[in-house]
């Protein structure tokens, strides 16, 4: 895209919610901020797009140079310069973690970061920038643990966003995270089932294996989805260790967090919201198709309005389905807009 180019803020903002997290994670963060060609910050006012990042990933890295295709602002750039979508502000916030990403929930094992995000972030943007501030003005959108966040918050917080795209969410548990318990039982062995030598070690190599993030990532969920702040390091794996054997107890906790199983309690704020779009690789290495196709039928079954498409592809390489959710979620917040003015 050779046409005009949006310009990308930063604003720092020293976080109270984060302040004594668990693992001394910076509590003090730049916040990027996409402003469209052709606005300034009291321009608009605008509704504004709220990226999540997946796993092993932060709203910076969205920004980075890549060697083929596009990154996110000159995604943008391109979709408004065409008049493929409306004009909007997108939100890149750094959510990352010395357990190498981020579910964006509240976890004493982690961190506060659905309050983060929603308590400081949003009132933040909305001080700072012309923003159409109310729901009516807000979406969220991300891929794999980005997607997953995109959709709770969307349904666990109707009052502050009313859109979401969700591209190959976190689905299905049983499916998604399950095939990795046995890996982790295996490498942890190394270590002698001792999970802070193997963190400690991980921050250490230069080159983490494949095998390592996997760990990485069983870890950050059980920190994520049953914290413990009786247990050593704030949270305990759902199964033995030894024998891989599941704790039923622990691992209810974890379904608890389950969009398949939220999806229930939260009905009424997903019918409300005014655009939900989900889509997942049938290839998708990781199953995520599977779970994908269970919450598909489950919002059919609560009468909850949405876009579903699966694609010929896996859970790689799959940036370019923003060309479709991003115009989208516009779509739906200039409806939102419209009928609000």
């Amino acid at each position: 895209w050779l046409g005009p180019r949006g310009e990308l803020l930063s604003v720092a903002y020293d976080s109270r919610v984060l302040r004594k997290n668990p693992w001394g994670d910076p509590s003090r963060r730049q916040v990027l901020v996409y402003q469209p060609a052709g606005f300034g910050a009291d321009d608009g006012p605008l509704p504004t797009l709220w990226d999540l990042a997946a796993y092993t990933n932060s709203g910076p890295g969205h920004v980075s140079w890549r060697n083929h295709g596009e990154n996110l602002p000159q995604r943008l750039d391109r979709l408004i310069g065409e008049e493929k979508m409306p004009p909007v502000r997108v939100v890149l916030p750094d959510c990352y973690t010395s357990l190498g990403g981020n579910q964006y929930v509240n976890s004493s094992a982690v961190g506060d970061y659905h309050r983060y995000l929603v308590e400081e972030l949003v009132p933040l943007v909305d001080h700072r920038f012309n923003t159409v501030a109310a729901a009516r003005g807000r979406a969220l959108f991300g891929k794999s643990s980005g997607g997953y966040g995109a959709l709770m918050l969307a349904m666990r917080e109707p009052e502050v966003f009313s859109a979401a795209a969700c591209h190959a969410p976190d689905v299905n548990f049983d499916l998604v995270y399950r095939p990795d318990f046995p890996k982790v039982c295996t490498l942890l062995a190394d270590y002698q089932y001792d999970i802070a030598a193997f963190i400690e070690a991980f921050w250490r190599k230069k080159r983490p294996t494949g095998m390592d993030f996997h760990v990485m990532m069983i870890l950050c969920m059980a920190a994520s989805y049953d914290p413990d702040p009786e247990s050593e390091l704030g949270f305990e794996l759902p199964f033995d260790l030894y024998s891989c054997v599941l704790d039923p107890k622990r691992w209810s906790r974890w379904l608890a967090h389950d969009p398949l199983q939220a999806a229930d309690r939260h009905a009424d704020a997903l019918r409300d919201l005014r655009g939900l779009y989900i889509d997942v690789g049938r290839r998708d290495q990781y199953h995520i198709q599977y779970g994908c196709r269970q919450l598909h039928r489950k919002l059919q079954k609560l009468a909850v309005e949405h876009h579903y498409q699966e694609f010929d592809g896996s859970h790689s390489g799959i940036d370019y389905r923003l060309d479709l959710s991003l115009p989208f979620l516009a779509r739906c917040l200039l409806v939102e807009t419209a009928a609000g003015d």
